[in-house]
């Protein structure tokens, strides 16, 4: 099946690359210090050196294999890879660092400047990750060597390693990327997108995360290849009109192009914990370590916020958001841990295995601050049932375990793969890392 033959693409001859930076903080934590590479290196959200609290943001390859994930609480990571005391006490030991943000970044934004060079269209997607538009630059006629050189030059420019998938198709070309990690490269040709799809377990369609895999797999439905052929009907039967969506994905089928994101809408931050949690302080813990987070990132983008709100999932997978909002926008850092706590009140009493924190309405105008003098009982809560089941395709959560890593998640339409939210919430989907920097 030829380019022009492939249905559902935006264009033709459409080449889409999608460039995924391998256990970005871990690297890049290894690039500042060179004597860390090939060591179990843990990355901790919420974590600070030489302390037990806090979460896994990203582990490296070497520590995944003592069963470190992202999201897993840096206690329970402890008990199975010992923090390395001594230099010389290297077995089965390992080494913790705190998240970085602004080291991180700075090293994303020398990747970027080498991803604009090589297209005019770049789409940024997180803090580690991005599509680029190639159908004129490099086209389909020696594509490959384009993605050979273009990791070439950054692991020697920036010195981070970055896997790449080429498809005629954004989501084609995301799942591609994920094939061979890490350092990997795959290019699948719009004749072979079909057979590229069909072996795949169908949890690695775009759109299709673990909640919708397990319902996919009442219906026989287990891997792509089978969800391709699929009555339509019955899928959306089951699933609305997402099921034909998901279906159209497994079938190579993408009609969007890649474009620039323009300023976020939202800001958030989440994090799962390793088991559900009803102590009250703890909760408030993480509330208040996610509302400083955001509160930070929206002050690092120039932004003020008027909506400030939290998420909080149950058990099993039931998700509930509330918010407050503000007569005008503002930035204060403590203003929106406040909130958020008060919010949080509702559940205190509730065990919870997810906390997310958010702030909308986003201004990105040097105008003056709101006065808050109004904002007693002038302010509105909103509360918000999302539904159970709470698939975010493009930024897998914890329960996906994806590489071995958690991802921080947004809070809106769950279940629409999140590289269509344009102007919406930032998402993440980094390898196997929880993210704090674009916490779409």
């Amino acid at each position: 099946m030829d380019a022009a033959r492939l249905p559902g693409t935006a264009r033709p001859d459409q080449v889409v690359a999608h460039v995924d930076m391998d256990c970005f903080y871990a690297a890049c934590e290894q690039r500042r210090d060179p004597d860390l590479a090939g060591e179990p290196l843990v990355v901790g959200m919420g974590y600070e050196a030489g302390e037990t609290h806090g979460a896994v943001a990203t582990a490296s390859y070497e520590a995944r294999e003592y069963g470190i994930e992202s999201a897993m609480a840096i206690s329970e990571a402890l008990e199975r890879l010992p923090r390395r005391v001594e230099a010389d006490d290297e077995a089965d030991t390992g080494i913790y660092r705190p998240v970085d943000m602004d080291y991180y970044e700075s090293v994303a934004a020398a990747v970027k400047e080498i991803l604009h060079v090589e297209s005019d269209t770049v789409r940024e997607v997180s803090i580690d990750e991005a599509y680029l538009d190639i159908t004129d630059a490099v086209g389909w006629d020696g594509v490959a060597e384009w993605v050979g050189d273009l990791r070439a030059t950054i692991e020697s420019e920036v010195g981070v390693v970055a896997s790449v998938g080429v498809a005629p198709t954004m989501s084609a070309a995301k799942v591609a990327s994920d094939r061979e990690k890490p350092d990997g490269q795959v290019v699948v040709e719009p004749g072979e997108v079909r057979a590229f799809f069909d072996d795949l377990p169908v949890d690695e369609v775009h759109g299709v995360g673990p909640v919708t895999a397990r319902k996919l797999a009442e219906l026989d439905i287990e891997s792509a290849g089978d969800l391709a052929r699929a009555d339509p009907e019955q899928l959306e039967r089951r699933f609305g009109e997402r099921g034909r969506e998901i279906r159209r994905y497994a079938r190579g089928e993408d009609a969007r192009e890649v474009t620039p994101r323009g300023d976020p809408k939202s800001l958030s931050r989440e994090s799962a914990f390793t088991e559900a949690v009803e102590d009250t302080e703890e909760k408030r813990r993480k509330v208040s370590t996610l509302a400083r987070a955001v509160a930070d990132r929206a002050d690092r983008k120039g932004a003020r916020y008027q909506t400030v709100g939290i998420k909080v999932v149950e058990p099993p997978f039931d998700s509930n958001t509330r918010a407050r909002s503000l007569p005008g926008p503002v930035a204060d850092a403590d203003l929106v841990e406040s909130i958020a706590l008060e919010l949080l009140d509702e559940f205190a009493e509730r065990p919870v295995r997810k906390l997310g924190v958010r702030v909308s309405k986003l201004d990105f105008s040097a105008g003056e601050q709101a006065s808050l003098g109004g904002f007693e009982g002038e302010s509105a809560t909103e509360s918000d049932a999302v539904p159970a089941d709470t698939d975010v395709a493009s930024a897998k959560t914890a329960e996906s375990a994806v590489e071995g890593q958690a991802s921080l998640t947004a809070f809106d339409d769950d279940h629409v793969p999140t590289d269509d939210r344009d102007g919406t919430d930032e998402t993440d989907d980094t390898d196997g890392q929880v993210s704090l920097g674009d916490f779409e």
